[in-house]
């Protein structure tokens, strides 16, 4: 649970830019996304695998334009 205090003579706005800086930090607005719909596990595992294909070819790619291949 983010709180946000209104400290003496602080404009709201200010407050509000604080609250909306504690909410992003702690990964509030990335979880009710994730959630937002159900996914079943065998989906959830094929995007899971997915997304480790493309990291491992970026890691080459990358790898690559380093070492002077590409």
């Amino acid at each position: 649970m983010t709180k946000v205090s209104v400290r003496d003579g602080e404009a709201v706005e200010r407050a509000i830019k604080r609250f909306k800086r504690k909410v992003e930090q702690a990964g509030i607005l990335k979880e009710v996304r994730k959630r937002e719909h159900y996914v079943k596990p065998s989906v959830q595992e094929k995007m899971k695998t997915r997304a480790a294909e493309a990291r491992a070819r970026k890691r080459v790619k990358r790898a690559r334009q380093n070492t002077g291949m590409l």
